[in-house]
């Protein structure tokens, strides 16, 4: 009887520690995320690859399937972009421009000579505004911003939006004019 007493006591004692130590985990838990949240990067001196360079609009972007026609397609089409540039597939990249890649005001050489310039590119991507229309077309602004290495290893990091552009369902619209394309970039410093 006598054991069971001081088994029991040993049980009783050694969850009261458990429960001590559990609060002691959550407390310093919490002091993590608020350390955390003190020292998170701003959009002002966030440094390429580090989240902050875009605008904060606490507008999430939905999960599920996307609408073409939508300004989170034309964000699919401004992702896609990064991923060639990062890649180094300029041409590909280039056609994502309007009327086939001559929007981007650069010849296809022109722009492997302006791109060829970084040894590395990457992008972040906000989330898109909304969808204008104006006279059978349909645009949308979308925040980004350009990171990464010139080949001579001076930083890059530009910061900006991009506007895309796509053709409303009119007769005699193409199937490659009804799609998202890049419209114009401004990004300063300018790529």
């Amino acid at each position: 009887m006598n054991r069971n007493l001081i088994l029991l006591a040993i049980v009783a004692a050694c969850a009261g520690c458990t429960r001590q130590q559990t609060a002691e985990n959550d407390i310093n838990a919490v002091e993590a995320v608020n350390v955390a949240a003190e020292s998170a990067p701003s959009a002002e001196n966030a440094q390429p690859g580090e989240a902050g360079g875009l605008p904060d609009d606490r507008n999430l972007v939905g999960e599920g399937p996307i609408d073409p026609k939508s300004g989170q397609g034309a964000g699919q089409v401004l992702q896609i972009y990064a991923a060639l540039l990062e890649q180094g597939r300029l041409a590909e990249a280039r056609r994502l421009w309007t009327e086939g890649g001559a929007g981007s005001g650069l010849s296809q050489r022109g722009f492997a000579e302006a791109l060829g310039k970084y040894s590395e590119i990457h992008a972040e991507i906000g989330a898109p505004g909304p969808v204008e229309g104006a006279a059978g077309s349909a645009y949308v602004q979308i925040p980004l911003r350009f990171y990464g290495k010139l080949k001579s290893g001076a930083a890059l990091n530009s910061s900006g939006t991009a506007t895309l552009r796509r053709v409303n369902d009119v007769p005699g619209s193409t199937a490659e004019q009804r799609r998202w394309h890049i419209y114009r970039i401004d990004v300063q410093p300018p790529l």
